[in-house]
């Protein structure tokens, strides 16, 4: 492959990050992709996904990891992203639902992570994705608790201002093909040390079985977006000043 910065190994690094961003890959189609050997593409893709780099989807395929999701001005702490994917396993394990953590930039919601059902009817969101916040419960939750709504924002969404103040009252979001028909999901916020929400956690699937869950959350969404929020109000705790 043809060398760019000079520093062979990063621009190898780099190749393979650059072929997960078009789709989930195989370890054979990272090779064909980047024309590294097999080795060098199982070692460094191995070695990217202990940094958080990349990531792993049900099927084993390689993905952009949460650290790599998480750019930009997403600002999560490590603390959190390090812990993210086995809270997510975990709440996938005890729901049967597939489940993602989404984080807002701007007018969109960026998925940081998620573990899918390894069989079944699911509902795939690609780690890095990026969605509306008009749509879908994790949208919900992310403009509920927004301080200072866009109201541009607010005008597109699907969902009405007395679905938002029903999400704030209760603490937890839900819907039913607002982003596709068919599709359900339950979110609920995750707070930093200041009560600040910086992410929402969710499971999704199809609405026929999710929609059990209604007029009551599983016990495990809330759990999870407790213990996320810890990790996350632990970290901005410790990036707090300390005043004299």
């Amino acid at each position: 492959m043809e060398q760019l910065s000079g520093v062979g190994v990063l621009d190898k690094a780099v190749a393979l990050l650059d072929a997960v961003e078009r789709g989930p890959l195989t370890l054979s189609e990272l090779v064909a992709r980047t024309g590294l050997s097999r080795a060098t593409a199982h070692r460094l893709a191995v070695a990217l996904q202990t940094h958080r780099l990349l990531g792993r989807d049900a099927a084993g395929r390689f993905v952009p990891g949460p650290r790599l999701a998480a750019g930009g001005s997403l600002g999560l702490p490590a603390a959190l992203l390090r812990e993210l994917p086995g809270v997510l396993a975990g709440l996938r394990d005890a729901t049967g639902e597939s489940s993602q953590l989404y984080a807002r930039r701007g007018a969109l919601r960026v998925c940081v992570a998620a573990a899918e059902r390894a069989s079944g009817l699911r509902d795939t969101v690609p780690v890095g994705s990026t969605l509306p916040m008009t749509a879908g419960s994790g949208a919900q939750v992310l403009l509920a608790f927004d301080p200072d709504p866009d109201p541009a924002l607010l005008a597109r969404a699907v969902f009405s201002s007395a679905v938002l103040a029903e999400v704030r009252a209760r603490g937890w979001a839900a819907s039913a093909g607002e982003r596709e028909e068919g599709l359900a999901s339950l979110s609920a916020p995750v707070r930093d040390a200041t009560g600040l929400v910086v992410a929402a956690v969710s499971v999704s699937g199809p609405a026929e079985r999710l929609h059990r869950a209604a007029p009551t959350p599983p016990a495990e969404l809330l759990a999870a977006a407790a213990r996320l929020s810890e990790l996350a109000g632990a970290a901005s705790a410790l990036d707090a000043p300390s005043w004299p």
